[in-house]
């Protein structure tokens, strides 16, 4: 298949409608800045607050900085283009960009793993949940969320970029995602798309079965709790963490587990879909956490309580 070397790609954006792209603009201006204050609001908050030390709100303070790191890293370009005009970006930067967001993804789906295991531990085994979700745990579980996503991409990254030619430069998409690039190069993808596929494995198959695996033992403990009240406090503790695993493994099979050819062009529908999937993955899905932990937890409210009833007296 005929191709060409690209040094830069031509990121098309959400839209190519011009009566829509600063309608388009402003809204992923206005979810941007909310995914900031939201976020930067819960970390905040838990660090101040005495009350929130604990390995809940540990592990939230790392999703808050996931989520603002992943919605930076994809949303940044919709903006600067729009001000500045220019859509193009170095094939360099494109392909750092692609290796970026998915290790944020994969260190995501392994942080609410980690969160999903210290729900398990304070329902199934509350007695010892202070000596077991000690300092030197949470802070090992932690590091090895964020290394995990970046050293498992680490092969993938190196094989995109050695892509030596391509059908095109211009990505329909509104930042460099891994389906497009795919889509575009006409180097042999075979190698790539098997590694894409054991990635797939550890980043999504595995967090996932560790992530919901323990909710199977935290039900069949909520259910041996004879009081109506110990019933509803318990899984009020995890209703949060769950809301926020579901919505983001739905967006994710959504966004990718869909069957791709790589071989025959994609249909402007399913790329226009992707986009879709995308931005609500990247922008809705960091929008809605620190609400969902914010309005659904009694400790968080308490907290944004005490922190602005000392700001105004």
């Amino acid at each position: 298949m005929n191709g060409t070397v690209v040094t830069f790609f031509i990121i098309k954006g959400i839209s190519d409608i011009p009566i829509l792209q600063t309608l388009t603009f402003l809204l992923v201006l206005l979810i941007y800045v909310i995914i900031l204050g939201g976020n930067l609001t819960i970390f905040i908050v838990v660090c101040l607050d005495p009350h929130l030390h604990t390995p809940m709100y540990f592990f939230l303070c790392n999703l808050s900085i996931l989520d603002i790191s992943s919605s930076t890293v994809t949303l940044h370009k919709t903006l600067s283009s729009f001000l500045s005009g220019d859509k193009a970006v170095s094939s360099h930067v494109c392909i750092s960009q692609m290796f970026i967001f998915i290790a944020l993804v994969g260190n995501e789906l392994m942080m609410l793993t980690a969160m999903s295991y210290d729900r398990y531990v304070a329902v199934c085994n509350p007695l010892h949940y202070s000596s077991v979700m000690g300092p030197g745990l949470c802070a090992a579980l932690a590091c090895t969320c964020w290394l995990f996503g970046f050293i498992e991409s680490t092969p993938l990254f190196i094989l995109i970029y050695r892509f030596s030619c391509y059908k095109s430069n211009i990505i329909n998409h509104f930042f460099c995602d891994i389906v497009p690039i795919m889509k575009l190069t006409c180097s042999d993808t075979s190698l790539t798309n098997l590694l894409i596929f054991v990635c797939g494995l550890f980043l999504s198959i595995f967090p996932f079965l560790f992530t919901f695996t323990p909710y199977i033992f935290i039900i069949a403990a909520i259910l041996k709790i004879r009081s109506s009240s110990g019933k509803q406090k318990a899984f009020y503790t995890c209703s949060s963490h769950l809301t926020v695993v579901i919505l983001l493994y739905v967006t994710l099979i959504c966004q990718y587990m869909r069957p791709v050819s790589m071989d025959k062009p994609a249909s402007m529908d399913t790329l226009d879909s992707n986009k879709l999937f995308s931005l609500f993955n990247t922008a809705a899905v960091p929008m809605l956490n620190p609400l969902i932990y914010s309005l659904k937890n009694k400790d968080v409210k308490s907290a944004l309580k005490r922190r602005w009833f000392r700001m105004i007296t």
